[in-house]
């Protein structure tokens, strides 16, 4: 490929979920070049894995189609998919990115008709499903991915289904000779979206995560409710597929809690509240949630949907901390603990349990640059210089909301140190 055009006056967005995608238009739609890198094959982020938003339960197209109209109608902005960072050097106003782009082995030619797919036999694990079900080994990200091109994974590559693929596709799109590449940026500023992962539940061993197939996580609770999830949106246990009515959710999953994420996730508890309403929606009366929690924090305009969902005769509070979770023969998981509220000690069978991850910043698997400084967590707070900056989740447990905000003004940094760089360079 040819690398893209960029010198100081260049802005370097790392990360292409709702904060990165803002933060490049904003900066874009005041007149600065920007370089919008992302390491998957499509933008979008944790947010285009949600099935809907809280507090008005509206699905993710809402802020995602608006912004990828305003990308694909803006010149400045030039994305790269599956593109990593692979280091920085310099200071404000004068750095040196180098980004490595993995292959995608579809080219630009792709009409996403999906004939490769069709071609191909062998399967992965569905990432976007967070490895729930398995999907072909020539797919496209989901119906709403950009750029709207299939992927080949690298398994295939060398295999008789990567030669299948080549011949089923019509317009020569399957390029199965391409190879990594690093390529050299000149840029002035750099915001760091890189968002966040959910917190490793295995490691709450109480829990039983990953030995009890029954106890999953928020986040892939999120993706059996969606329609198009690995379950076609309906709510069954992964033990033996039966439909699960009577559902647990254990807030501060690894939040709030010195063994392993200090700080308060800020989602998790309009996340579980949202959640609660998936059930009611897939069960009507016959659905049951249980919400244990050490405090419900929601906070102002949010406040109105907890005493919503508090009104809701299927969702029960036990103000408690879950101590453990056993198996039963049958596969129900059994909470125990105690009901502080009543102080009396319970073990209690539920169909399912959904585990509230607190969120890590991504930025904790990547190598930054040496003069980013980031706090106790591992959220980045930027440069001293203010050349680099942090930008929604990257930054700080947030919601789509607040990270929109917060790219928004991450986007206003960047362009104040371009304005600066060629003040002092006239």
């Amino acid at each position: 490929m040819t690398a893209p055009i960029a010198t100081s006056q260049t802005i370097l967005v790392v990360g292409g979920g709702i904060s990165g995608m803002t933060a490049a238009l904003e900066a874009a739609e005041c007149g600065r070049d920007v370089v919008l890198v992302e390491r998957n094959p499509t933008l979008g982020g944790r947010t285009a894995l949600l099935y809907r938003y809280f507090p008005k339960m509206c699905h993710p197209t809402c802020g995602l189609e608006i912004n990828l109209r305003r990308l694909k109608a803006n010149r400045r902005v030039r994305v790269l998919t599956m593109t990593e960072v692979a280091g920085i050097t310099g200071q404000r106003g004068d750095y040196q990115a180098t980004l490595k782009i993995r292959p995608r082995y579809v080219n630009e030619r792709c009409t996403a008709c999906g004939d490769c797919s069709a071609a191909v036999s062998a399967e992965i694990p569905n990432p976007y499903n967070y490895g729930m079900g398995q999907i072909k080994a020539a797919y496209l990200p989901h119906a709403m991915a950009y750029p709207q091109r299939y992927v080949l994974a690298p398994s295939l590559i060398g295999t008789a289904d990567a030669d299948l693929a080549k011949a089923a596709c019509k317009v020569g799109a399957i390029d199965l000779e391409m190879q990594e590449e690093t390529v050299q940026l000149s840029v002035g500023a750099v915001v760091w979206a890189t968002g966040w992962r959910p917190y490793d539940a295995a490691k709450i061993q109480p829990y039983g995560y990953g030995r009890f197939p029954n106890v999953i996580t928020s986040v892939e609770f999120e993706r059996l409710a969606d329609p198009s999830g690995p379950t076609g949106g309906k709510l069954l246990r992964p033990s033996d597929g039966k439909e699960a009515k009577n559902i647990a959710f254990i807030q501060c999953a690894g939040s709030r809690d010195e063994n392993h994420l200090r700080h308060c996730s800020r989602i998790c508890c309009m996340a579980t509240l949202k959640q609660t309403q998936y059930v009611r929606e897939a069960l009507g009366e016959d659905g049951q949630s249980t919400v244990y929690y050490i405090d419900i924090r929601s906070i102002d305009r949010l406040e109105d949907f907890y005493q919503m969902v508090q009104r809701d005769k299927t969702v029960k509070f036990v103000k408690s901390k879950v101590a453990r979770i056993a198996q039963a023969d049958n596969g129900d998981p059994i909470l125990h603990g105690v009901d502080t509220e009543g102080y009396h000690r319970y073990a209690t069978p539920h169909d399912l349990v959904v585990l509230a991850i607190g969120m890590e910043p991504e930025s904790n698997s990547i190598a930054l640059p040496q003069d980013v400084i980031t706090d106790s967590s591992g959220f980045i707070e930027g440069s001293p210089d203010g050349g680099m900056c942090g930008a929604g989740s990257a930054s700080s447990p947030l919601d789509v909301n607040r990270s929109a905000q917060s790219a928004t003004g991450a986007a206003l940094r960047a362009i104040k140190v371009i304005h600066q760089t060629a003040r002092e360079e006239a």
